[in-house]
Order: C-alpha cells, then sequence, then structure tokens
C-alpha cells in the first residue's frame, strides 16, 4: 500500500480477510465466573478490501464467549446482508425506491426483546444468533417503514426501547417506541428543518431528548459515493426533550452553540432541569467528510435544559479529547455516577487522526477521574461495564471490558478490568488468534436465549 492509502485501509484499521473460529483461548489471568455470556463489538470490514469511508465497510462482529473462567471461544463473523453478498448494489433504485434491507449492519450490535441485533443507521437491524450467525432482517413485524439507528436506549426499569429514523426525504426524523418483548407500539414524525446527520440521541425517566445539529446531507456528495453530509454555517444548532409517549406537537426545542455530537454519554432528570452530558465536537467535516477534515476536539461537555424556562447553559466537564461514552446499562436515562470514554490524542493514529491512548473512568459525583493505560502502542477500542453480581446500580463494583490491540506485535487480547481498580493490571487477559481491527460499538450479552 501506498502513502495515499486511506488510513481506514491500512494498520489496525484495515479489513481482515477471514472468518475464524477458535476454542479454549490463552488466558493471562483469571476470567471472573460469574462472568458468563458473549462479548460482541461490531466493525466496519470491507469484504472487497476497499470503501470510500471508514463508516461504510460491511459488518463483522468479532465475539467472545466466557463461561465458568474460561474463554471458550473467539469468532468473528460478516453481518449477511444483500451488501454483503453484492458489494455493488445500491440501496436506492433507479425509481427513487429505498430497500432498506441493504445493510451494511456494520455500527453496533445489541440484545433486546430475545433478540441480538446488528445495527447500522442506514437500514433495517439485523438478528443474529448465539454464535454471531446471520439470521435475517429485522422490520418489526412489517411496522418500522424506515432505518434504525445503531444507538437504541434501552431503560433500566421498564426494559422497553427507544429508538429513531433519519433519511433524506420527508418525514426527515421519526422516533419509536418498543415494547419490553421487542413490539414496535409507537412512531412519530418530528418536524426538523431539513434532513441532517442523527447519530445518536438520548432518554430520561420522562424524556426523549434529540439532537438537530449542523452536519446537513449533500446530494453531491452522495453521488460521489462517499459519506453524504457536511458542515452547514446556516443550519440552526437545537436540541429537543419529547415526552417518552408523546409526539410531534410537544416538542420542546433548545437553542445549543454550533457543534456536533456523534455520542452522548447519558442523560437525566433533576428537577425542573434535564442534563445531558456527551463528547461534543465544535464543528466536522466543514471540508469533506474525511475524519480529519475540519474536526474540532471531542470533549466531554454537559447541556442542561429548564424544562420551565426554556433556557439552555452549557459547560465542558473535561477538556481532554475523548469519544465512545458509555454508562452502565442500569444508569442510562438515570443521574449517572460512572463513565467511561476512550481517551484520543495522545499518540499519534496517522493521517491526522488521533490515537486511542487509554480508557478514561469519570466520578461525577466528585469530579475526579482515572486512566487505564495499556502500555506503549497497546491500544483499546470502546469498553463496556458488567456490573458485578449483587451490586448496587449506582456502584462501580464490577468489570470493565474491551478490545486492545497491540501494534507493535499485530495482536489483540480482550482485556478485563476490575472497575474498583481501575488504573491497576486487568484481571484477565484473553488472547485472541487473530487481530481485531478498530471498531465501533458492542455490548456484552450475558443471556442468549434467543
Amino acid at each position: 500500500m501506498n502513502d495515499e492509502t486511506p488510513f481506514h485501509l491500512k494498520g489496525n484499521f484495515a479489513p481482515v480477510k477471514d472468518e475464524i473460529t477458535a476454542t479454549d483461548l490463552e488466558v493471562i489471568g483469571s476470567i471472573p465466573p460469574e462472568l458468563t455470556g458473549v462479548y460482541a463489538r461490531n466493525s466496519a470490514n470491507p469484504v472487497t478490501g476497499e470503501s470510500e469511508h471508514w463508516f461504510l465497510g460491511n459488518g463483522m462482529l468479532h465475539g467472545v464467549r466466557l463461561d465458568g473462567g474460561q474463554a471458550k471461544w473467539y469468532r468473528n463473523r460478516y453481518v449477511d446482508t444483500p451488501f454483503y453478498r453484492d458489494p455493488t448494489i445500491q440501496r436506492i433504485s433507479n425509481t427513487g425506491q429505498v430497500d432498506y434491507t441493504v445493510a451494511a449492519a456494520n455500527t453496533h450490535v445489541i440484545q433486546h426483546g430475545r433478540k441480538i441485533l446488528a445495527l447500522e443507521e442506514g437500514a433495517f437491524p439485523y438478528i443474529l444468533d448465539g454464535e454471531l450467525n446471520t439470521v435475517g432482517h429485522h422490520d418489526f413485524d412489517g411496522q418500522l417503514k424506515g432505518p434504525m439507528t445503531a444507538h437504541p436506549k434501552i431503560c433500566p426499569k421498564t426494559g422497553e426501547m427507544l429508538m429513531f429514523s433519519y433519511g433524506q426525504l420527508p418525514p426527515y426524523f421519526v422516533v419509536h417506541r418498543v415494547s419490553p418483548d421487542g413490539k414496535l407500539v409507537q412512531s412519530e414524525e418530528i418536524t426538523v428543518n431539513g434532513p441532517t446527520m442523527h447519530h445518536d440521541f438520548a432518554m430520561t425517566e420522562n424524556y426523549t431528548i434529540v439532537m438537530d445539529l449542523p452536519v446537513i446531507f449533500d446530494l453531491q456528495l452522495a453521488i460521489q459515493g462517499t459519506m453524504p453530509f457536511r458542515w452547514s454555517d446556516e443550519y440552526p444548532a437545537r436540541m429537543g426533550l419529547i415526552p417518552r409517549t408523546g409526539g410531534n406537537d410537544q416538542v420542546k426545542w433548545f437553542d445549543v452553540d454550533p457543534c456536533f455530537v456523534f455520542h452522548g454519554l447519558n442523560a437525566y432528570e433533576d428537577g425542573d432541569d434535564v442534563v445531558f452530558d456527551v463528547c461534543r465536537i465544535s464543528e466536522i467535516w466543514r471540508e469533506g467528510s474525511d475524519l480529519s477534515s475540519g474536526q474540532g476536539e471531542q470533549t466531554l461537555h454537559r447541556f442542561t435544559f429548564n424544562t420551565k424556562a426554556g433556557t439552555t447553559s452549557e459547560q465542558t466537564l473535561d477538556d481532554r479529547s475523548m469519544d465512545f461514552p458509555r454508562v452502565p446499562d442500569a444508569s442510562v436515562g438515570q443521574k449517572h455516577r460512572f463513565g467511561y470514554t476512550v481517551a484520543l490524542g495522545d499518540v499519534d493514529g496517522g493521517d491526522g487522526l488521533p490515537g486511542f491512548s487509554g480508557v478514561l473512568k469519570t466520578n461525577f459525583q466528585d469530579g475526579t477521574s482515572e486512566l487505564a493505560n495499556f502500555g506503549p502502542g497497546r491500544n483499546p477500542s470502546e469498553v463496556v461495564f458488567v456490573p458485578a453480581k449483587g451490586s448496587e446500580p449506582t456502584s462501580d463494583e464490577g468489570y470493565v471490558m474491551g478490545y486492545v490491540h497491540d501494534e507493535g506485535a499485530i495482536k489483540t487480547e480482550l482485556v478485563i478490568l476490575d472497575a474498583t481498580n481501575f488504573e491497576g493490571e486487568p484481571v484477565a487477559r484473553i488472547k485472541l488468534p487473530q487481530r481485531v481491527p478498530y471498531g465501533f460499538h458492542g455490548s456484552w450479552m450475558p443471556d442468549l436465549g434467543v
């Protein structure tokens, strides 16, 4: 490969060629025996070896099965979609019809309603079995008429799932509510000012929080076959609060400073205030949709919306660059004490991009943070928190796990940290039979009854 090769096609961003299965994996340390389930993470892995953008490759799951203190297997599997079988297929036909089964399904993997779903925001989700094989697409028994976000929110108290669809043609934005058993029970069109990129959102006990920010759809970029979005100075930045069972006539909009948010950490209610913590970018994609083009730092930022006064206040909580924020599943929509992010910028990721230098644990109660550093050239991906058996919902008693890649050895491990001894040695490092490319989002799935 020459120096003009895009960053996402070289080094550990580059795709792996083979789907493999390996059993009885080598472990350094001890896997807590209470961890029984599968950790899986999604990624963009173009089957042809080429793609126009990191976000556009075919979905590939990398998973590890833990059971009884052992790492039973590692396997990586493509999500078997029409786009996987024919990389030249188009989602939109010459007549303008959209086929939402044409999916990369490359962004996230979750479990809800006794189904495992591989997600990508431009298409239907795909159902997987407990060994990460593809079962088929999922349109909620025909009720879902558009794509599904890759960042749904599952309420820890009710079990219902909130999600949204967005597109380049009206209706530009639709919010959905799914029952705990996986039935789509409500869809509401929300009026926005035009077609923009909506990657994430948030929920609280009573509200759905949506973001309407100035990264707009650009038809010319779409025709070129790359990411069809760019920054706009003219598009007003705002966020909206919608009652969770409400609709368009109940939205309360709040102006915010121009920015973009790929990922929110969490949101909660505090009296008349709704608090929303995010990784905020001051601007992105002013000169194109390459990730190194016109992108500001991603910093930990708080929006506070006063529902009575209709006002917004903003503050930077941590000015270090970070992304891939997560809270414990039990904290979603509740006041969070702890959050976990991937630290950026302390190492060179190449092509003007920051590297993944460690994992930050932030204590929002006292404002302190800790950094788990895995050593020179050992770079993490997104992590998830797994509570210890019998722990309190707001405690940090539990484990933090995710993939860590060694750039020198060209090898990847699944690393498990004791969340209460965050900067200490990992409790377990599970050696994997091949490298796991840097990717996107994943989940710990403790019960694979699907």
